[in-house]
């Protein structure tokens, strides 16, 4: 393993380690609000994934209609996680921009 320095390929481990977990916590305090329906349904969603609330307008609640309702909370559901998940990327696509990580060599040649 010529050119590799150990060390500085642990401490970079571990910093990248403690830089995950802070995006990690960041991502907790960022949210998105997903609206479908014309507003029917609303469902608010954190970076975790984390469902932190769901608003249904009463106006679309018809007990002869269940499905289009389920269609409605799933649409939004789906979008929130998706855009979610968005949150975490784009954060862990700038910790992957700003970290230097070194040239692994004949590390990863097989």
């Amino acid at each position: 393993m010529e050119g590799i320095n150990m060390k500085d390929l642990l401490d970079k481990a571990k910093e990248m380690q403690k830089s995950l977990a802070k995006k990690k916590e960041e991502a907790a305090t960022k949210t998105v609000e997903i609206a479908v329906g014309g507003g029917m349904v609303t469902i608010m969603m954190n970076g975790n994934l984390e469902t932190l609330s769901i608003k249904i307008d009463p106006e679309i609640v018809d007990k002869n209609d269940i499905d289009t309702l389920e269609d409605l909370v799933r649409a939004a559901n789906n979008e929130a996680v998706r855009q979610a998940k968005q949150l975490v990327s784009d954060g862990l696509s700038d910790l992957m921009t700003d970290m230097k990580i070194p040239d692994l060599g004949d590390l990863i040649k097989k």
